[in-house]
């Protein structure tokens, strides 16, 4: 549509849906004065329309040199073309439409008010119309233009009254199991079936497996809950307004069929007929083989001393920070194995890189990355204790021993009386005596390499979780703020026990993975003191086609407010191909970050990717990465790396 005032008819013909949002592509052409809507069933990409319907040149001609039309479209002072997208929103009831571009474009803010006035005047009146920036630096070019001349939103201010985000798309069939208060879920958690999809404010991340998850507050996609019902991959979403609408259909405790789709503006929710023979879930067929442990005599050593090799011996955590350790200190060939792989039209995103890094294209960017990383990133010093002394210590008591046979036999049974075995089983690992050898050999290690330090973080290293098909979030256990010898071994011994809550052993046994083969490795490590924390995955939770963003949360307090998803943390986007992020949600914050620190999660997010690439699986490099982090003003601790499944 071309040179036509938009309405809201006009709008309904041409919008796609993404996220939960209609929205309109637009160009404005300001060499020819005018401006164009473009139809979203015919044309996916603004690039393609101006090449055929603008410039009259073939899409292959556009696609071709698409690397100069962008400097040309999103970067040149002076450009011919404005490209954004406005989108529908619905506030209290009044309806507005926000227009924003993408994130990578510069334009300054004179053309910012050119390219709003402008679109302004070309919708109907009856459509308010304000700007929302799509990067921190659209945000500081507003500063210097009037809210009276560009009225504006924040992507942090429709994200808090976003009706529906799609977290993990899919359709499943089960029973619906709607719970108003944690009490009340607390109450008839033990009656929860694998075949239920459950609703709530925010769900736990305690919850058991699941056929779906509905949260009617808005969360992160980053807790333990959102990441294990990716991992999962069951279908789940925020709906506000869930559990009004469910109690509104009368469907609390009926089967249902439950829908998550990214091109939707809601979830499905509607009923449907329980099978008369109810069948097997899916994921009984998927069995996880874990890499024969090894529990003869091994040392207990610093982090630094452990490659990705060893996780057989001490755990998938500490193995992957010793790994880290080693990139850190002399480099790796794979830093830039995404920024390698073809992205046509493109042969490679190596160009982006060096802009990113700051140096030229001829240089040699494997360098450049790794200095990068050298100057940015670090590893709170720490030591593995390996599997074999769990195995000493529980063969030391004659009590566990035999514990750990009722519950194996009862595994094997199906018993109804695992909780109160497994229960057992962890009050006898806390409380029998450590024997003064494994506790002298943990103490000389701790004096070794950690004399000095005032508090400890003690952390679990499963070889049953950061599995690339079973990553165990929030399963296990980790201790803070340990101090004197004593609450270290009592807080070892706290690890340990978690291997045996009735939790994780429901959830390995659900995976194939056997109680004879799961160990734990135990992490003794450096607590830092930092003003800020959170989580990184490389890739965009909500939209998983976007190569370019990867999805940061931020608390101020602590990595476990992030995870647990008790509170709602600072959430940002960040583009690691051109470059600049947005803050997508507040949380419970009053302001976002200063400048400093949003400019340091950039050098996180990039640091990030060049991780994904050393730790990739295959040749891809498309596997994302979830790493856990803890920042002051200038370099960055990772505390945790691991897959993500996306």
């Amino acid at each position: 549509m071309v040179g036509e005032r938009l309405t809201l008819a006009a709008f309904d013909q041409l919008s796609g849906t993404l996220s939960g949002y209609r929205f309109v592509k637009l160009v404005v052409d300001r060499e020819q004065g005018t401006i164009h809507f473009i139809n979203n069933a015919e044309q996916r990409f603004h690039a393609e329309y101006i090449a055929t319907h603008i410039l009259g040149i073939s899409t292959e001609e556009m696609y071709a040199k698409i690397d100069s039309f962008n400097q040309i479209f999103y970067h040149e002072p002076d450009r011919r073309f404005c490209l954004g997208l406005l989108s529908l929103h619905d506030r209290d009831g009044d309806r507005f439409l926000a227009l924003e571009t993408v994130e990578v474009d510069t334009m300054p803010a004179e053309m910012i008010k050119y390219f709003y006035g402008f679109v302004r005047d070309n919708v109907d009146a009856a459509l308010p119309v304000v700007f929302k920036p799509a990067s921190h630096l659209q945000e500081r070019h507003l500063l210097d233009i009037p809210a009276g001349e560009v009225p504006r939103i924040q992507a942090h201010e429709l994200f808090a009254s976003t009706r529906y985000v799609p977290l993990n798309a899919g359709t499943t069939q089960g029973r619906l199991r709607a719970f108003r208060t944690q009490a009340e879920y607390r109450a008839a958690a033990e009656s929860l079936e694998w075949f239920d999809i459950i609703a709530m404010d925010r769900v736990p991340d305690d919850i058991p497996r699941l056929a779906g998850v509905i949260n009617s507050e808005p969360t992160t996609p980053l807790s333990h809950t959102n990441v294990l019902a990716s991992g999962w991959g069951i279908p789940n979403a925020v709906q506000l307004g869930a559990i009004e609408l469910i109690d509104e259909r009368g469907l609390d405790g009926e089967w249902v069929e439950y829908g998550v789709d990214a091109s939707a503006t809601e979830i499905v929710l509607k009923r449907a007929e329980k099978p008369a023979d109810m069948p097997e879930p899916a994921w009984r067929s998927a069995r996880i083989t874990l890499e024969e442990p090894e529990t003869d005599a091994t040392p207990i050593v610093s982090l630094d001393q452990l490659r990705m090799r060893d996780a057989h011996r001490y755990g998938t955590k500490a193995a992957n920070l010793g790994e880290l350790g080693h990139v850190l200190a002399y480099g790796s060939e794979r830093l830039l194995g995404f920024h390698r792989v073809p992205r046509p039209p493109r042969a490679n995103l190596l160009m982006y890189a060096a802009k990113q890094l700051g140096v030229a294209e001829s240089a040699d960017l494997d360098q450049a990355a790794w200095r990068m990383l050298a100057e940015r990133v670090s590893i709170p010093r720490g030591i593995a204790v390996p599997f074999s002394v769990q195995r000493r210590f529980l063969e030391s008591s004659p009590r566990i021993q035999q514990a750990i046979g009722k519950l194996k036999m009862a595994l094997e049974l199906g018993a109804r009386e695992i909780d109160p075995l497994c229960i057992e089983l962890q009050r006898l690992v806390k409380s029998t005596r450590m024997p003064e050898d494994l506790r002298q050999e943990i103490d000389r290690a701790i004096f070794a390499n950690l004399g000095g330090v005032h508090r400890f973080v003690i952390r679990s290293s499963s070889n049953a979780e950061d599995l690339a098909g079973f990553s165990a979030a929030g399963i296990y256990e980790s201790v803070n703020q340990v101090a004197t010898a004593d609450e270290v071994f009592t807080s070892i011994k706290r690890v340990w026990a978690s291997l045996f809550s009735s939790r994780s052993v429901r959830l390995r046994q659900q995976a194939g993975i056997s109680q004879d083969d799961s160990y734990m490795g135990v992490i003794v490590q450096e607590e830092v003191q930092a003003p800020m924390g959170g989580v990184l995955v490389t890739c965009n939770p909500m939209s998983r086609a976007d190569f370019r963003n990867v999805y940061l949360n931020v608390s101020r307090q602590s990595v476990a407010d992030v995870v647990s998803g008790d509170s709602a943390p600072l959430q940002y986007l960040y583009n690691t191909v051109e470059g600049g992020g947005r803050t997508v949600s507040l949380g419970d914050a009053a302001e976002d970050l200063d400048e400093q620190s949003r400019n340091l999660l950039q050098h996180l997010a990039l640091a990030g990717r060049f991780l994904q690439s050393h730790f990739s699986p295959d040749y891809t490099f498309a596997t994302p990465m979830d790493i856990e982090w803890v920042a002051d003003s200038q370099r960055v601790h990772i505390v945790q790396l691991r897959p993500y499944s996306n």
